[in-house]
């Protein structure tokens, strides 16, 4: 099971690498600007997580396989965009996605292991899954994805209420993790494709 852990750790910091990549260049950026914000997407919740925790040392810091795998998945995305052609802007869209089933899960675990209540669990997950993207978003002068009108946290949310509540219902971890994985990215991808947004709140000026 921690091999799992592991591998999907890795893939969710591949997957938010290539959206920093993406980002990076549609601001047409170098390449020493294209790894910055690939590895701040990718590290930067995880890292964000175990400050809070008092996890330390940090992920990247124990293991620099993942500062690898950031730095070749933004390589191999700047070749591939290169040699083939610019990627539609909801590819970015779904990348991210991706990325944000998986970081939002593995936060949720690392908090639960760490002994904490369901809701520090939940904004741990949370902010393991969004954390990355709102600084690459900030980092590249756009609007946070997480603030924009389409459901995102609420997703992250979603899915680790998900994954707690398996658990407690005795579901193997392995297949909570991937229901909670799927719920997560298929509540974003369904907000993507059909607009789905939360109800607004609009303060209107009195006379």
């Amino acid at each position: 099971m921690e091999q799992l852990f592991y591998l999907s750790d890795v893939f969710g910091v591949a997957v938010f690498a290539i959206t920093g990549a993406l980002m990076a260049g549609r601001k047409s950026m170098d390449l020493f600007g294209v790894l910055v914000i690939a590895i701040t997407t990718a590290l930067g919740g995880g890292t964000l997580r175990d400050v809070i925790l008092d996890n330390h040392p940090v992920s990247w810091i124990r293991n620099d396989t993942y500062i690898l795998v950031a730095v070749l998945a933004a390589i191999g995305t700047v070749l591939w965009v290169r040699l083939t052609r610019p990627i539609h802007e909801n590819g970015l869209l779904i990348a991210d996605a991706f990325g944000l089933a998986v970081f939002t899960v593995i936060g949720t675990e690392v908090a639960l292991q760490h002994g904490t209540p369901v809701s520090t669990a939940v904004i741990m997950g949370v902010m393991t899954g969004v954390a990355g993207g709102v600084m690459r978003d900030v980092l590249c002068n756009e609007i946070p994805m997480i603030f924009q009108k389409e459901i995102y946290a609420t997703a992250c949310i979603a899915g680790s209420l998900a994954f707690i509540g398996l658990l407690h219902l005795g579901v193997t971890h392995w297949l909570a993790t991937g229901l909670a994985m799927l719920v997560v990215l298929l509540t974003r991808l369904a907000a993507i494709r059909w607009h789905l947004s939360l109800p607004r709140f609009h303060l209107l000026d009195r006379v």
